[in-house]
């Protein structure tokens, strides 16, 4: 799994007990739909119901329409560069003190959520609003902010059940993860919408490394394969988050803004014996076009 993403929870978990005493107070409460959507027609993505998580640091929280079916997540950063916000539904029955005193034992390993809960929405978030897409089922949330250093900010929330669930739109492609590689087309378009999904029984995260040149993205690809990340990075001419981590069956798209040329796909998601899912074939070159 990535650093950050395990450095995070495990602060996260070490002061569990803290956040816990704090979060009847950082509750959201479900919320209707805005007027009109709710009886619109779901086929634009701008008629989806809108959920809104505000990151500043410090704090995060979560507002607009909690209600299950696809929603827009419009996630608004200020006070820092970037957020990475993360959603987690918890299984039936199981409290949000309870997740949060499994947190060391997921931080360790991410498919320990397996029983718990499981993640169902991570994207990177540029400082302002970015948009992305997701659909959810009713239930108890917990969302978080990995991007601070430090204890993460962490709020929990409840999808409640919609009366007429809206549908994502079809997306332009699918990118998908499983055990040990990705299944998709080998060209995707700047400016498409773009579905990354896991269809894999273990927690993937799908990043990119651009490459000069199509010489240059297959030696990144053999170095990753190699456990050569230091060599593979120093090739690399730019970098894209498209999911930080997704359980098993979780999806979410998003509007592709990838500069055009020759990219490589990668999971950096660790085994138990602690080799990177790259090194077992997760990283594929593809060619982004406009």
């Amino acid at each position: 799994m990535s650093a950050k993403l395990k450095i995070c929870l495990a602060l996260a978990g070490s002061a569990a007990a803290a956040i816990a005493a704090v979060l009847p107070a950082t509750t959201a409460s479900a919320q209707p739909a805005r007027p009109g959507r709710a009886a619109a027609p779901a086929a634009r993505a701008a008629s989806l119901p809108r959920i809104t998580i505000a990151m500043t640091g410090k704090k995060i929280t979560v507002s607009g329409a909690l209600q299950s079916g696809g929603v827009e997540i419009a996630s608004q950063v200020s006070h820092e560069g970037q957020g990475d916000p993360v959603l987690v539904r918890l299984d039936p029955g199981v409290t949000v003190a309870q997740f949060l005193a499994a947190l060391p034992k997921i931080a360790n390993d991410p498919n320990n959520i397996d029983g718990i809960g499981n993640i169902v929405f991570s994207v990177e978030a540029g400082r302002g609003t970015s948009v992305a897409q997701v659909s959810l089922a009713a239930g108890q949330y917990v969302a978080l902010d990995l991007n601070p250093s430090g204890q993460p900010p962490l709020t929990s929330f409840k999808i409640a059940t919609a009366s007429a669930p809206a549908t994502l739109p079809k997306p332009a492609a699918t990118v998908t993860s499983i055990e040990f590689g990705f299944r998709g087309p080998g060209v995707l378009h700047d400016g498409a919408l773009i579905r990354f999904a896991n269809q894999g029984f273990l927690v993937h995260m799908i990043v990119a490394a651009r490459a000069r040149n199509l010489a240059g993205a297959r030696e990144i690809a053999r170095l990753l394969k190699a456990g050569k990340d230091g060599r593979a990075q120093k090739l690399a001419t730019g970098f894209a988050t498209y999911d930080n981590a997704l359980s098993h069956g979780a999806y979410e798209q998003l509007v592709l803004h990838s500069k055009p040329g020759y990219w490589v796909l990668a999971c950096f998601m660790d085994t138990q014996d602690h080799r990177e899912h790259t090194q077992l074939g997760m990283e594929r070159v593809i060619r982004i076009v406009k």
